[in-house]
């Protein structure tokens, strides 16, 4: 059984996709940034599609390097082929979408980190781990790489791996088109053409748009050109036609494009299609190394294809495997795919980063708490609170699945060095306390405070709710609810929504539940809730059910703990252990009341508050873990 399904070998970069649409790239204002290249794409695109994939490329030692690999393992993608290049900075692009048929683009990759791939950067060891070597055009067009790339494909054939090809012809990267012509995707060069098809043979896939075959073949006749490709190579050739979708040829080029095997397309509204072509080669990978027929692979690759074009960036657009199924399954409800809700929705909810299977959260968010304290001042809670940081760190010792809770208007120093740490992170954004529902002022009036935030940070609100509220109540809170979602969403940035009804009315085992329900009539879809132990089963078995019925992609709950002793609280972690939507804890006063209150006034010095703290933490998570323990071997 191999270790990975497949190896893509080429460019990686860094996008900067302006963030203004129907503008020109000189009037960006703004850039959102995502990783790029297309083997790059390639790798991640077919990772989400659920297959084992991996990538052989350059990233410079910097800021931007690092950004890519971690990208990369954010997706699921093996990096052990990603080569840091001390010398040579990472490729950059920068990208625009001027109108539905403009797509500028300007390529920074002069002596850029991919391009110093060499032959003693492929591994034997490493290839054969693999079903199939993908290769793209860009890394045939300088002998140095090409020769890496050759490499790569010859041990590929000697060890009978399948191998393909994206042509992926882009004029001014193989230097017949100038710096401002990245758009352009066709220039004709007998030169290009003879390095192409001095090449074609080592592949058993070959795939390209009309021009791109016009490049590989010598002639802008599309039956002609893929002729003069079938007669240097045996490979299996795969015509993307746009709008008209895509054919394979198997064998001889017949004599019209429509006689080649075709799989259905989707009439979808054309936003974007910068990385279209990843996309729909992610889509045919998937299919072909499944072993799927080419009608089915070429459904897989045409809708991927149409996620890509319908959304802003590349690989940011491209479907997880779950996401695929769902809209096969449901079909085009409007033909812009990025404004239908419920598809997106799945599209954020299966494509998120990491996976938090458990969550111990020390939470020091409190601010009206910890003001009112003898001894308190807002520098003093800033110092605390990074004390605080130090005891979680203290406990997590580097090991996954534990996190904080701080704010960051009293703890804004213990934020900045949380960052980077792999812990899990929420930031709370309500104003201490109020009912209805204000926010903090970082916030601002538009929520566009949410835009400085980290993308590890999730958004943490509290809410006074209870189904007995009357209706201004319920209308004042819901809006503000339904506008953070709104704006979490758009600045892709996860959501917790904490419920506490006890506070404001009696409460059943319904209660939880109804709010709940009440806010995913709504169409707020949480991606972590945040909710009062509950000690019966009954109450359990609704809340959750509730939840997995609106929302079978949540991230979980996360119970709080109110101030509780550890012992009132063991006995609501042994019920809420038994439910898996339950991820774990976040607990604050239990674990650094008596702390605060002595180091404030001056009682207890540093290293013995971070010991108290950690010590009550890490009782606390040996609590949880037993609870979850004891359930899983029921």
């Amino acid at each position: 059984m191999k270790q990975l399904d497949l190896i893509t070998i080429g460019r990686s970069s860094v996008d900067l996709y302006g963030t203004q649409v129907g503008g020109r790239l000189e009037d960006m204002r703004s850039f959102d940034k995502y990783i790029g290249g297309s083997p790059t794409n390639i790798a991640c695109g077919t990772a989400r599609l659920g297959l084992k994939s991996a990538l052989i490329t350059g990233v410079g030692d910097e800021h931007m390097g690092r950004f890519i690999i971690e990208e990369l393992v954010r997706e699921g993608v093996d990096t052990r082929g990603v080569k840091t290049d001390p010398d040579r900075l990472t490729a950059l692009v920068l990208l625009g979408i001027r109108d539905q048929d403009q797509f500028p683009l300007i390529f920074y990759r002069e002596n850029c980190a991919d391009m110093g791939l060499t032959v003693e950067d492929i591994d034997e060891g490493f290839i054969t781990q693999a079903r199939a070597v993908v290769a793209t055009g860009t890394h045939l067009s300088n002998p140095e790489v090409a020769a890496a790339t050759i490499k790569a494909l010859s041990i590929a054939s000697d060890n009978g791996m399948q191998t393909a090809l994206d042509i992926d012809y882009r004029p001014n990267l193989w230097g017949v088109a100038g710096h401002g012509e990245g758009e352009s995707r066709f220039v004709e060069s007998a030169e290009v053409t003879a390095k192409l098809q001095a090449t074609l043979h080592y592949f058993d896939l070959i795939v390209g748009t009309e021009e791109e075959f016009h490049i590989a073949g010598g002639t802008t006749d599309t039956i002609a050109a893929l002729g003069a490709v079938r007669a240097v190579s045996c490979a299996t050739l795969v015509c993307k036609r746009g709008a008209a979708g895509a054919v394979a040829f198997t064998g001889a080029i017949p004599d019209t494009l429509d006689a080649g095997e075709a799989g259905p397309g989707f009439p979808i509204e054309v936003f974007n299609v910068l990385g279209a072509g990843d996309g729909f080669m992610s889509g045919l990978l998937k299919g072909w190394l499944d072993g799927e027929d080419w009608p089915t692979a070429l459904k897989y690759a045409n809708a991927c294809g149409a996620f890509a074009v319908s959304r802003h960036g590349c690989t940011p657009a491209y479907p997880s495997w779950a996401e695929l199924n769902y809209f096969f399954e449901r079909g085009i409800q409007r033909p812009d795919l990025r404004n239908d809700a419920a598809l997106e929705q799945v599209h954020w909810a299966t494509n998120r980063p990491l996976d938090w299977p458990e969550v111990r959260v020390f939470a020091y968010d409190h601010r009206a708490q910890l003001e009112e304290l003898d001894g308190a001042t807002p520098e003093k809670i800033g110092r605390f609170k990074e004390l605080c940081l130090a005891a979680t760190g203290q406990v997590a010792d580097n090991r996954p699945g534990y996190g904080l809770l701080c704010d960051g208007r009293l703890g804004r120093d213990a934020l900045y060095k949380a960052a980077g740490t792999g812990l899990w992170i929420g930031r709370p954004v309500e104003w201490p306390g109020s009912r209805p529902l204000r926010l903090e002022p970082e916030i601002g009036a538009d929520f566009g405070g949410l835009a400085q935030w980290p993308r590890d940070q999730v958004v943490k609100v509290l809410c006074y709710c209870h189904p007995d509220d009357d209706a201004a109540t319920w209308a004042d809170q819901e809006s503000t609810i339904l506008r953070l979602f709104a704006a979490c969403r758009r600045n892709q940035l996860e959501f917790l929504l904490e419920v506490i009804p006890s506070r404001v009315g009696p409460i059943s085992d319904d209660t939880t539940a109804r709010i709940i329900q009440r806010f995913y009539d709504l169409g707020v879809r949480p991606d972590w809730w945040k909710l009062e132990p509950m000690l019966t089963d009954a109450a359990w078995e609704i809340t959750c059910e509730t939840i997995n019925r609106n929302d079978p992609n949540t991230r979980g709950i996360v119970i709080l703990g109110l101030g509780e002793s550890e012992e009132r609280l063991a006995k609501s972690f042994a019920v809420a252990a038994r439910y898996p939507l339950v991820k774990g804890f976040a607990v604050g006063r239990t674990i650094f009341a008596e702390s605060a209150a002595a180091w404030m006034t001056g009682t207890l010095n540093d290293a013995d508050a971070i010991a108290a703290m950690a010590g009550n933490f890490a009782r606390l998570c040996a609590i949880w873990d037993s609870a979850r323990a004891l359930e899983e071997t029921r």
